[in-house]
């Protein structure tokens, strides 16, 4: 008997016929012999309409009480979903995120997972019973519940299928894998069969909405078997893995992002330590930065722009004019109408030339590039927020077809 730790989206149970859906498709594991371990997120719209609650009470309500809230929408699908599962007549217990042994630290709306106590999980499967897990969600060494922040429920299934030995982690979606593309933007784009966990892990954090990126790095270096597939048909999805037999294909798939935000420095002092200066500032506010350009050095000045999530432009703003003497720049100039769209393939490694085929494509369509950021496997552009549809269609097609 295998165990199997199956994950199911909001959109997946946004209302009663898909949880309906949903728990069809999580008794016939358990008919067919598995163990069978859910994990579940919020019903479709239901964290934003907490949000909305809290901000028309207290806009700066802290983080501890907002864990308190947030936690309700998660715990509110796996009783649905329990009590679903209950309709059909096989045996199912839901239980919180604590209480199935998930430990955090006290990062509140963005804990880390320090460990899990599966404890309570394996007697209840030792019962027979399907167990359904509100995602998102933990418990500190205080008692206080705390969030796990973007991504978490794919989070919350990885670690739970790594803690129980799982044979198998799927992860259910709206789409039927992961696609060369978005299909929402791209028509033709492909399902993939596999992919890598190094390319899908650049996928997620460059836009792909797939997978949370937190959630494949964890199911890397854990080494979980990882599988992408629908919740409304019953076909074969995406495997993630280690290694992939894909050695023509120079590109796996394009990505965008348009949660980007540009901030250039100019006329800052060319000389050393003003870069660390900078970024040491930024990251002691715990805001990540990503791609990064620096110009060369001119009348003993030089210019830095970098980029990093809108939702953290503001906050990353004010802290930079706050030290705006320190820092003694000339001036400050931001920007959150840009997008970046990114090719990504194992197969860039030996094939030289997906750069300028990339560039070529955008040029032909008059798209122009803002700034460049390269790895081994990705090529990542800036561009114009109006142009990002446009752009993922002519990189797809330049390398697709």
């Amino acid at each position: 008997m295998s165990l199997i730790v199956k994950k199911f989206g909001g959109s997946s149970v946004a209302d009663n016929d898909k949880l309906r859906n949903v728990a069809q498709v999580v008794t016939q594991s358990h008919a067919a012999g598995h163990q069978v371990v859910v994990v579940v997120s919020a019903q479709g719209d239901t964290t934003d309409d907490l949000l909305e609650k809290a901000a028309g009470l207290n806009p700066g309500a802290s983080r501890r009480e907002m864990d308190m809230l947030l936690v309700c929408g998660e715990q509110m699908s796996a009783s649905l979903l329990a009590i679903a599962i209950e309709k059909l007549g096989f045996p199912v217990i839901s239980l919180t995120g604590w209480q199935a042994g998930m430990q955090t630290d006290s990062n509140h709306s963005a804990a880390r997972i320090k460990k899990i106590d599966p404890e309570r999980v394996r007697v209840e499967l030792d019962r027979h019973n399907i167990v359904v897990i509100a995602g998102f969600q933990g418990i500190n060494k205080f008692g206080d519940v705390t969030t796990i922040g973007r991504g978490g429920s794919d989070t919350t299934a990885v670690a739970f299928a790594a803690s129980l030995n799982a044979e198998l982690c799927q992860i259910y979606t709206d789409v039927d894998g992961v696609y060369t593309a978005d299909p929402r933007v791209v028509s033709t784009a492909k399902k993939l069969n596999e992919i890598s966990f190094d390319e899908m892990l650049e996928l997620a954090s460059l836009g792909a909405q797939v997978l949370a990126s937190r959630s494949v790095e964890m199911a890397k270096r854990l080494r979980v078997n990882l599988e992408v597939l629908s919740s409304f048909r019953n076909v074969p999805g995406t495997i993630v893995k280690e290694v992939v037999k894909m050695e023509n294909m120079q590109v796996s798939g394009v990505a965008r992002d348009n949660n980007v935000a540009r901030i250039a420095l100019v006329g800052l002092r060319d000389m050393p330590g003003v870069a660390a200066k900078i970024f040491s500032l930024l990251a002691q506010a715990k805001i990540n930065v990503d791609i990064i350009l620096q110009s060369i050095g001119r009348h003993d000045t030089k210019d830095i722009s970098f980029t990093i999530a809108k939702n953290y432009l503001d906050e990353a703003r004010s802290l930079l004019e706050e030290h705006r003497e320190s820092l003694a720049y000339e001036s400050l100039v931001v920007s959150d109408q840009i997008s970046k769209v990114s090719a990504v393939g194992a197969g860039m490694v030996n094939n030289p030339g997906v750069a300028s085929r990339m560039f070529e494509a955008l040029a032909s369509a008059g798209i122009n590039i803002q700034m460049i950021s390269t790895s081994e496997i990705k090529v990542s552009v800036l561009i114009d927020l109006n142009d990002s549809d446009r752009a993922v269609q002519v990189i797809h097609q330049e390398f697709f077809g």
